[in-house]
């Protein structure tokens, strides 16, 4: 393919020879708003595939067993105008090919190219530009010219690929050369604007940490290169070979230490092996458990119990209406499907570990690379490799966390003790609700000198277990590690804003008369719902379900006392120019207070918040966090009788 595209003008020209040696029946696809001049099929006219220049081009190919088939696609059209105002949620909803002198992105969903429906493929791509600017797609760089004509660079993927991304820039590249754990050559790029190319060497830097960790854990990286592409707009993609993040999201300080691994890791799961889509997605979920859950573990324990915690709350508030199995994710569309997609699939991985122990976890991963590089991979693929390797029927396992929606709900509904001989007789009831699961249940057991964790194997509505113990037992806990993906009980969880986001139900109270600072008050609910909020008049009083409390300072104050409610909290109190918390109810359903000096400090929110979900309190000083945190879990011990 040979792409000429001018990011001034956001004309894109293009010429695509297609070799086709396959079979069946296939189809061959152009976006709506291209103009087809030329179509052949091997050597003759077949037309411009489609009667209405509202339609989707589309050519049908027979399926011919006796001779490999040609097509060559000529195309040209106008790009939509880049537009660098869009959010994060916006820019992941819009697969538009966009064009401007600041950047050029292309994303294969967006139909740019001719292409065949449902196959992978094979490509080298030559792609022309004007002076100054940079481009680049998935795969090896063989050629690359510059001169005051413009810019020309050839790239070739060998490999079977889902699709083709293209993007280009006013880049300024820097390049390093690293070598795999096999002594063969990598090429690690950095495209950055030329605002952020003093940040190349510690991003280079920080993908060679990540490469040779992963290979150590995985296997040999799969590509000749690496490049971290910025993007005008707060993206961020990862792609076979490359990964694409906005100019703002890598001037944070924390990417480098997380979300660059992520994407680092891709290139193993889903842009190395490829999810079957028809079946879920499970790349996300092992990326996220190998990466951003790997870098807590390596933190601390603490750490890595927070984030358990965080997909647990998360999940507890969520809607039965907002949940889905995990067999009918395939990629992230707003929060909700983050939680299921994400964090329930790391947490699967998490448990079985747990379940097969850290050796033979980690032998059927490589076994899983090593066997379906460059294929497309089911959910069921991953059950027999890990089958075959640990020599388990992992069939139950599977099944209740890939194909039912919700969680169980575990209690421990009786627990007595007498003497035994020289020690004690523990009888320990559990209870889960039903439909029942396969669990292996953790108890952490408390006696006045230690406390011991044991595990029960619970696969009834109710079972009694019977354990001698050598200290007299005092009271036990259920799964105080959070080791387990279940439900939390209430008053176990502490409450965190992420209640009122998610949930369909949530109510939005704004404590002002003024105009100004109630558009504002609603513009903010809207972000932070991504949905028309339901506002309720400040007289009211909460109904038992998630509300979201915003207001000016003196409002919010008068408010909380008018209802014995909690002031500011001790942690953010009088810090900054506004703060955010949450407060437990009875109910169940919390608080989200939003408390801010003025309107201008109220505005400042719109942007930040929405990005603060996990947190039970932040004090923000105009934009910027200055001081967040969680509330502390609360461990529920049932006394031994």
């Amino acid at each position: 393919m040979t792409v000429r595209i001018d990011p001034i003008a956001r004309t894109i020209e293009g010429k695509s020879i297609i070799t086709i040696n396959r079979s069946k029946k296939l189809t061959l696809v152009l976006g709506q708003g291209y103009e087809v001049t030329q179509a052949l099929f091997n050597g003759f006219a077949l037309g411009s595939g489609r009667e209405h220049a509202d339609q989707l081009h589309a050519w049908h190919i027979p399926p011919d067993l006796n001779q490999q088939h040609q097509l060559e696609i000529h195309w040209r059209g106008k790009l939509a105008q880049l537009n660098t105002s869009l959010d994060h949620s916006q820019t992941l909803a819009r697969p538009i090919a966009v064009s401007g002198e600041a950047g050029t992105f292309l994303p294969d969903a967006s139909d740019w190219y001719p292409r065949i429906m449902n196959e992978l493929a094979r490509y080298k791509v030559k792609l022309e530009l004007p002076a100054g600017q940079r481009g680049l797609v998935a795969g090896r760089l063989i050629e690359e010219r510059e001169s005051a004509q413009g810019y020309q660079a050839i790239f070739e993927f060998p490999f079977a690929a889902e699709g083709i991304d293209l993007m280009a820039g006013p880049y300024v590249v820097e390049t390093q050369t690293h070598q795999s754990i096999k002594s063969r050559p990598i090429q690690l790029r950095t495209y950055f604007h030329p605002q952020i190319s003093n940040l190349s060497r510690g991003y280079l830097d920080a993908v060679k940490r990540y490469l040779a960790m992963y290979e150590t854990w995985i296997g040999e990286y799969p590509y000749s290169e690496f490049s971290i592409v910025s993007s005008p707009t707060p993206t961020g993609f990862g792609m076979p070979t490359l990964t694409y993040l906005g100019i703002n999201v890598l001037q944070l300080p924390f990417i480098r230490d997380i979300s660059l691994g992520h994407e680092v890791l891709h290139n193993w799961w889903g842009n190395g092996v490829y999810p079957d889509y028809r079946r879920g997605n499970w790349s996300e979920g092992l990326t996220t458990f190998m990466a951003d859950y790997a870098y807590k573990e390596q933190e601390s324990s603490e750490a890595a119990h927070e984030m358990r915690l965080g997909w647990l709350r998360d999940f507890a508030a969520l809607q039965l209406d907002q949940d889905a199995p995990l067999t009918a994710f395939t990629s992230r569309t707003h929060s909700a499907s983050k939680i299921v997609g994400y964090n329930k699939a790391a947490m699967l991985f998490f448990m079985l570990r747990d379940y097969l122990g850290e050796a033979i976890f980690y032998r059927a991963i490589q076994g899983l690379w090593s066997t379906q590089r460059f294929k497309i991979t089911s959910w069921q693929h991953l059950q027999k490799i890990f089958e075959m390797v640990s020599g388990q029927n992992l069939q139950p396992f599977f099944a209740q966390w890939l194909e039912r929606t919700g969680a169980p709900s575990i209690t421990i509904s009786e627990a007595r003790s007498n003497p035994a001989g020289s020690g004690y007789e523990l009888s320990l009831t559990l209870r889960q609700s039903t439909p029942t699961y396969q669990l292996r249940v953790p108890i952490a057991i408390q006696s006045q000198e230690r406390t011991e964790t044991h595990w029960f194997d619970l696969y009834k509505d109710q079972q009694t277990f019977v354990l001698t113990l050598s200290d007299q037992p005092l009271s036990v806990s259920l799964d105080p590690d959070l080791r387990l993906f279940r439900q939390l009980a209430l008053g176990e969880a502490p409450p965190i804003l992420r209640e009122v986001m998610v949930n369909p139900a949530t109510e939005t109270m704004v404590l002002s008369d003024k105009d100004e600072v109630r558009k504002i008050a609603e513009t903010l609910a809207s972000k932070l719902q991504q949905r028309s909020p339901k506002i309720i008049a400040a007289e009211q009083q909460p109904f038992a379900v998630p509300t979201l409390i915003i207001g000016l300072q003196p409002e919010i104050d008068a408010w909380l006392a008018a209802r014995n409610l909690p002031s500011t909290p001790d942690e953010i109190r009088a810090k900054g120019t506004a703060q955010v918390w949450t407060l437990a109810r009875a109910s169940g359903a919390s608080l989200a207070i939003v408390s801010a000096q003025n309107a201008a400090s109220l505005e400042a929110l719109i942007r930040p918040l929405p990005h603060y979900g996990r947190q039970s309190y932040i004090a923000f000083d105009d934009r910027h966090a200055i001081e967040k945190g969680i509330w502390p879990m609360q461990v529920q011990p049932v006394k031994v009788e």
